[in-house]
């Protein structure tokens, strides 16, 4: 199996970020800005799983490549922007959190292009 080992390590700190944010959320967190932390923190751990399974996607190819490099981007983007908004009072990043948005679902649909491709594969 091939792993495309930078993704992977982009992946693994995402979503080890998006646990520290959902654990200061969850405990730390004042009642205005925890459904903004929670909510970043969810969609970069979602998607900095869907990374790291594109960083071992069988096929290993450039799309697969692509849709994870969105996803974990994405993640990431939108993360930043919703912890942006709560902790650091900057509504305008706000305008920013769509597009991360925007690269995740771009990241779904590259691998859902991939998926339709691929031949079937067996074990």
């Amino acid at each position: 199996m091939k792993v495309m080992r930078s993704l992977a390590v982009f992946a693994a700190v995402n979503g080890a970020m998006a646990v520290a944010i959902g654990a200061f959320a969850a405990h730390g967190a004042g009642p205005q800005i925890k459904t903004l932390l929670t909510t970043g923190g969810h969609y970069q751990l979602v998607h900095a799983v869907l990374a790291l399974v594109c960083a071992i996607w069988p096929s290993g190819s450039r799309l697969v490549a692509a849709a994870g490099w969105l996803a974990a981007a994405g993640g990431l983007v939108f993360c930043l922007a919703l912890s942006a908004v709560a902790l650091l009072s900057l509504p305008v990043m706000g305008a920013v959190a769509p597009i991360g948005g925007v690269l995740m679902i771009a990241a779904w649909l590259l691998l859902a292009v991939t998926a339709l491709r691929s031949q079937t594969v067996t074990a």
